[in-house]
């Protein structure tokens, strides 16, 4: 291989720049000259943090109002577009199907621009969006997706990998779909490497002080905390309560109890029966109910208080009502504990000898680590860390701004590893290149490695 001509690449839906970071790390590992010639996002704070990435480049907007014959031409195509069904999903109209979804801006413009290829990057529920039958194994979505993209003569493979294998401390699945116009990029056999949430904590950060962060540790050792939920929905060893912490009121042991019993209680299918409706998770029981399971001389004036407290309410079971359920008022009233989705400033005290759950925007300022003798949420950098980011990558924003980015981007090490698949084509570093790519071919594809990886190989087989 001689000299490496430099690789142009396009980076859509660019959010931080998190694709491209990866991509460009792929091409620095194997030392080839890589340059971004045109980036499109829309939001404010993300362009605001590409633009301190990568000073002096245009940012260019939405994407739906630029001509693909005004962008320039590139060699590989980066996106990680949202994901949407296909109203004509089915109809196998091919790129015709994907009109009116996101995905068609990435279609449309790799038609007119015809790069040597793509990395995309989607939510792990991409595979099963839009599924006919329950036992298909792909939706309707990604099959017209991965159509679209052969028909316009690309070599498509795709994989869901998690990032916990990537040498990041999170668990987050996503699916990268990665196509060449040579041949099927392997997905296969990447190097798993693993480490813990310890290697990317900050130490010695400002603490929060709040009335919830002091009745945490007024009833909790911080060492009791590490892996801890604190939530009302469900049971189990590693999760917190509110009435744990007392943090809406005094409880009595006997009230901690009932509620215990009566978190679990809830879930069982023999109410569902007895009112004779469809089970739910969590349905509302009645005093003779609870009777039949906890027995208590005083047990009307405990669950009254814990309904004046706030750690109960008094509901009639939902029934059914097509897609909906609707309290029926005439079933019998019946207890229920409240509960919602993250009641509480903290949803999860992370361990450092374990992993982060999926990160994802709206979750990120309820996750809290131990640092020092107290508690806080992630700092930026941590969060930054978490996605593979290098401590040299720029972000200087706010923490709302910051988890809602965060939330959105991807895992740069896993880009990296997926592009270097693509990259290897590209520079004809595989066994299997089809052995009628001349030099004609290579020339207009943009591929001066494959043809010079290619020239002895016998002149056999169909010519193009």
């Amino acid at each position: 291989m001689t000299s490496h001509a430099t690789i142009k690449f396009i980076d859509l839906f660019a959010g931080i720049g998190g694709i491209r970071k990866g991509f460009e790390l792929a091409c620095a590992e194997k030392n080839l000259p890589s340059k971004c010639v045109f980036t499109s996002e829309i939001k404010p704070y993300a362009i605001d943090v590409l633009k301190q990435n990568h000073p002096g480049e245009v940012i260019h907007g939405d994407i739906t109002q630029i001509d693909a014959n005004d962008i320039p031409d590139f060699d590989f195509l980066l996106a990680g577009f949202p994901c949407q069904a296909f109203s004509a999903a089915g109809k196998r109209m091919g790129f015709e199907d994907t009109r009116g979804t996101l995905f068609f801006e990435v279609a449309r413009i790799i038609k007119v621009k015809k790069p040597f290829g793509f990395v995309l990057e989607n939510v792990e529920g991409l595979v099963n969006h839009d599924k006919d039958k329950p036992n298909d194994k792909i939706g309707k979505t990604l099959t017209v997706i991965i159509e679209t993209l052969e028909e316009m003569g690309y070599k498509v493979s795709w994989k869901v990998l998690n990032a916990k294998f990537f040498g990041v401390p999170q668990e987050r699945k996503r699916i990268y779909i990665v196509g060449t116009k040579v041949v099927k990029p392997d997905l296969e056999r990447f190097k798993h490497t693993t480490c813990t949430l310890e290697s990317v904590l900050e130490h010695d950060l400002p603490v929060s002080d709040s009335k919830f962060i002091k009745l945490v540790l007024r009833h909790y050792p911080l060492n009791e905390l590490y892996g801890k939920s604190i939530k009302d929905k469900r049971g189990g060893n590693n999760n917190i309560h509110s009435w744990d912490i007392e943090y809406k009121g005094s409880v009595s042991h006997e009230q901690a109890n009932l509620l215990n019993s009566m978190l679990k209680e809830r879930r069982k299918k023999k109410w569902a029966d007895q009112y004779g409706i469809d089970w739910m998770d969590g349905m509302p029981i009645t005093l003779e109910h609870i009777r039949t399971f906890y027995r208590h001389e005083n047990l009307e004036e405990m669950l009254s208080d814990l309904v004046k407290k706030g750690y109960l309410k008094q509901e009639y079971p939902k029934r059914k009502v097509g897609n909906k359920r609707i309290q029926d008022s005439e079933l019998p009233l019946g207890y229920n504990i409240v509960t919602g989705k993250m009641s509480f400033e903290i949803s999860k005290v992370l361990d450092p000898k374990n992993i982060a759950p999926t990160l994802v925007a709206m979750d990120m300022q309820h996750l809290f680590v131990v640092d020092g003798d107290g508690l806080r949420t992630l700092s930026l950098r941590e969060g930054l860390r978490l996605f593979g980011y290098p401590d040299d990558f720029k972000f200087d924003t706010s923490q709302e701004y910051g988890y809602d980015l965060l939330g959105n981007t991807v895992v740069v090490p896993v880009i990296k590893e997926v592009a270097t698949r693509a990259l290897n084509i590209y520079c004809g570093e595989i066994d299997n290149i089809p052995n009628f790519v001349t030099e004609r071919v290579a020339s207009q594809l943009h591929l001066p490695f494959i043809f010079e990886s290619v020239q002895s190989l016998p002149k056999q087989g169909k010519q193009i």
